[in-house]
């Protein structure tokens, strides 16, 4: 009686057998297309003193009858390495080319992290597939965490010269994802893309190079960039803070700080000491005084802070009500 495949995402075992090494094929959507030589090299040392304890998982392609790996091609690059003359498989069925990217992705949720770019690439041909864009719904099917999708679906909005940097097979010269995501939120600003002098890919190269050149402290440097212009455009100063941000991208000796404005940042520390009052206001309300009677220390805090409150009122022309 015929074996009936189940429906759904996982493709059916069939069974396990020792297969010729050389009749193994590489998955053409294995999202893991970088393999660095360090990890292969202890996996290889280690196949050499034990053998694979884990077989490969593999299927037949039918419309070329040969077997493709589904799960295992370092384990199947050190085997040739080592000119072994057969490994142990786990033959499947042959999956659907949805089935075979979202069992890759269930496979990435068991293993350590592969380079983020080879996987937003699958995850893109999955989105076509399927014609879905929601990161939680893409999440739920590929096993992937919604934050990891969301930071793939950025990579994506990259051109391809920039997405082969993240690709390059020397990890040396490979271009870390990192940099790339946290540049995303300045550089698909709003506000940002409406200053008539901004170009997208003019601004990404000349962070590039500052990056490469050492001429940022972290990659997270792009999250103080955009604190700065959020403060300037909450003080109103939109013309000054387009003007600093086009300095600092033509200048690569100007640091993330010349993009601070007095007047912004002085108001955003107004908002949030604006917020500790309000809380500390609504502590003071609800504060049993006969209970903290005799908590000198903490009376005579509170005088300073009150002193202290009146002076600044004093310098700003107010005075406290009474």
């Amino acid at each position: 009686m015929p074996t009936r495949r189940r429906k759904g995402y996982a493709p059916e075992q069939v069974g396990v057998k020792e297969v010729r090494t050389d009749e193994l094929h590489p998955n053409p959507h294995n999202p893991r297309l970088l393999f660095d030589k360090e990890p292969l090299d202890t996996l290889r040392e280690s196949i050499a003193k034990v053998g694979i304890l884990v077989p490969l998982t593999v299927y037949l392609e039918s419309r070329r009858e040969r077997y493709v790996i589904l799960d295992g091609q370092r384990r199947w690059m050190c085997a040739k390495e080592l000119d072994l003359p057969t490994v142990p498989v786990n033959r499947v069925h042959e999956p659907t080319l949805v089935q075979n990217i979202v069992t890759m992705f269930q496979i990435h949720k068991l293993r350590e992290d592969w380079e983020l770019m080879p996987t937003a690439l699958k995850l893109e041909v999955l989105m076509d597939k399927m014609q879905e864009k929601n990161a939680k719904k893409l999440a739920e099917h590929t096993g992937l965490d919604p934050a990891v999708v969301q930071r793939c679906k950025k990579l994506l909005s990259y051109p391809k010269k920039y997405q082969d940097m993240m690709l390059d097979p020397d990890p040396e010269k490979r271009v870390k994802a990192d940099f790339f995501i946290e540049l995303h939120v300045v550089r698909n600003d709003r506000f940002v893309n409406s200053l008539k002098w901004y170009k997208q890919d003019q601004f990404t190269a000349a962070m590039l190079q500052r990056h490469l050149s050492g001429g940022l402290r972290a990659v997270t440097d792009f999250r103080i960039v955009k604190q700065h212009i959020n403060n300037a455009r909450r003080a109103k100063q939109e013309r000054a803070i387009g003007q600093r941000l086009r300095e600092f991208t033509e200048n690569a000796d100007l640091s993330v700080q010349h993009l601070e404005l007095t007047t912004a940042s002085a108001l955003a520390d107004a908002r949030e000491v604006q917020r500790d009052v309000e809380r500390l206001a609504l502590r003071l309300r609800t504060l049993d005084v006969d209970a903290c009677y005799g908590e000198e220390s903490f009376w005579k805090a509170l005088e300073s802070l009150a002193n202290l409150i009146r002076k600044k009122l004093a310098a700003s022309g107010r005075r406290a009500k009474q």
